[in-house]
């Protein structure tokens, strides 16, 4: 029995399990004038994090990254000229019907996720916990923003339609020396096929963003990220990309992880979304660095990390088919 779209999202259950009754929940409003400029940036590389309809320095650091791009005056604002330059681009509605398939709700789903390491390595894979938290993934948003965007009556089911934020890719032609697997995930991210090549990536701390830069030193994309903490900080310097490890295994040290319980083992832990690292692991010079994505996009700049540099998983895609082995990786404080 499939839920209510709203059912599934307050609740979070397991597949099958309907509640008697559902808590209510606080679903914030969407602006669509926002949300559509969102959208136009996510769509020209310039990552505002989870689309939302909601300002924050996410958005702000997206708008000051295509004002750049684009030579106009850094503002960080919906100035007039920066809506001029974004009217290009209109015909990329903030929105998208998309009917459910099967493909779509498929799982496995895991819930509830346990948060031991040592019961994670157990696992098939570290899945969604629900249908509704791959369709937020899917979308780049989260389950409250699909349930302000869709009536209470909308259910789960193949061939309902629900109403999305349109990050929709121009594009899923993805190179097929790329793994199946992969591909499917770049798919199911809806990570477009077309990518900007990268000569050097630059991470900038006081910005909390990681820059995509040519060969003429110009930004071609942006996205925001969370990097280091007092604990483990930032490895400023010059570094190289050796490569990138998708859908990874993640081996759990202890020893490496400054919050680790006193009693925890090292575990190999599965692939899946909801791993540590997230759907990839670009790994750098630096030892035990690297860039990856996350379980928790909606933290992406807003919270610290053990020293590695966190992306939305859809924008760590999107950068892994950016790169290659020995691409220039510039850390700034």
């Amino acid at each position: 029995m499939w839920k209510s779209i709203i059912g599934t999202a307050a609740m979070a259950v397991s597949a099958g399990a309907v509640p008697a009754q559902a808590p209510k929940v606080v679903i914030p409003p969407v602006d669509r004038s926002i949300l559509h400029v969102q959208v136009i940036l996510d769509h020209l590389g310039f990552g505002p994090g989870v689309l939302d309809g909601r300002g924050g320095q996410s958005l702000v650091a997206a708008l000051k990254g295509f004002q750049e791009s684009r030579g106009l005056p850094i503002t960080g604002k919906t100035d007039q000229r920066t809506l001029g330059a974004l009217s290009q681009y209109r015909a990329t509605r903030p929105v998208a019907a998309v009917t459910l398939t099967r493909e779509i709700l498929a799982g496995p789903y895991i819930n509830p996720l346990p948060k031991d390491y040592a019961l994670q390595a157990k696992l098939p894979t570290i899945g969604y916990r629900t249908p509704m938290e791959k369709l937020g993934e899917m979308f780049h948003t989260t389950p409250a923003v699909l349930i302000a965007l869709n009536s209470p009556s909308t259910r789960l089911k193949v061939g309902s339609k629900i109403v999305v934020p349109n990050a929709l890719p121009t594009s899923r032609d993805y190179d097929p020396k790329l793994r199946g697997d992969w591909r499917q995930t770049l798919s199911m991210l809806n990570v477009d096929a077309k990518q900007p090549t990268a000569d050097h990536v630059v991470v900038d701390k006081s910005e909390a963003v990681l820059r995509v830069l040519d060969k003429n030193d110009k930004l071609v994309a942006q996205f925001s990220a969370t990097m280091g903490s007092s604990k483990d900080p930032l490895p400023i310097g010059t570094w190289k990309i050796n490569g990138a490890d998708y859908n990874p295994k993640f081996h759990y040290n202890p020893d490496l992880f400054w919050d680790a319980k006193k009693d925890d083992d090292p575990a190999m832990l599965p692939p899946g979304p909801n791993g540590p690292v997230g759907v990839v692991w670009i790994d750098l010079s630096k030892e035990h660095y690297g860039i990856h994505g996350t379980p928790n996009p909606e933290t992406i700049g807003r919270a610290e990390s053990h020293g590695c540099i966190r992306l939305t998983n859809w924008d760590a895609a999107r950068l892994a088919m950016m790169i290659k082995p020995g691409t220039k990786a510039v850390f700034k404080p």
